[in-house]
């Protein structure tokens, strides 16, 4: 067995295995927290509790604009990422017959160079957001090694990818031997790290809606 046929065999199964199972721990956790009920009647006009968490989640995906002026740079940068990397992971041909093999999943795919422009684009722009926070004495502050490693392993996928597209570097089934490693890194820590926020942030701010909008505020 080569490499890589080690990383597009075992290597990836063992990955998606922890990524399931992880994601459905971490799922399994939040839903059974202790939860405190509120016994106060809800403020006439109140949604309904499915409304008001689908409406938060919803508002609070676009910056406030009281806020907005003085985050100008990570509000849009974070944009730029996260828009990115669907566009790579869900428009790249390669990776919609991965997905269709795996969950009889497909659709049309974009075209390689517009894929290939936005990865780069995506790569400076998670350079970017590393340069923001080390340089920020604040987000250096509150910034944990595992965040650092949530980063690395986000990067990580995307510059070999790109570098596996390209041809450079080393011959191209090396270069997708590591690819495909750097994914199977990914799905791994994913549970596990900074990267669940991808999952938890509608519960987070779906029940923050919920509490808000029972009282009458909006949020």
């Amino acid at each position: 067995m080569d490499l890589l046929d080690f990383a597009r065999g075992p290597a990836l199964r063992f990955a998606m295995a922890v990524f399931v199972l992880g994601v459905a721990w971490r799922l399994i956790g939040v839903l059974l927290l202790p939860r405190i009920g509120d016994r106060s009647p809800a403020r006439e006009g109140a949604p309904p509790a499915a409304m008001a968490a689908l409406g938060t989640v919803l508002r609070r995906m676009w910056p406030r604009r009281d806020i907005f002026p003085r985050t100008v740079f990570t509000t849009v940068n974070s944009f730029v990422f996260h828009l990115g990397l669907a566009v790579v992971v869900f428009g790249l041909a390669a990776h919609i017959v991965f997905l269709r093999d795996l969950l009889g999943l497909h659709w049309p795919a974009l075209p390689s160079n517009l894929v290939f422009a936005v990865a780069v684009v995506t790569l400076a722009s998670l350079l970017g957001a590393l340069v923001f926070r080390v340089s920020s004495p604040v987000t250096r502050l509150i910034t944990r090694r595992s965040d650092y490693l949530s980063w690395l392993l986000t990067f990580l996928p995307v510059l070999t990818g790109l570098l596996a597209t390209a041809h450079l570097g080393a011959r191209y089934e090396t270069l997708l031997a590591i690819h495909l490693l750097s994914i199977a890194a990914f799905l791994v820590w994913f549970p596990f790290g900074m990267l669940m926020h991808a999952v938890l942030f509608a519960f987070s701010r779906g029940a923050t809606g919920i509490r808000f909008s029972h009282r009458g505020v909006k949020v």
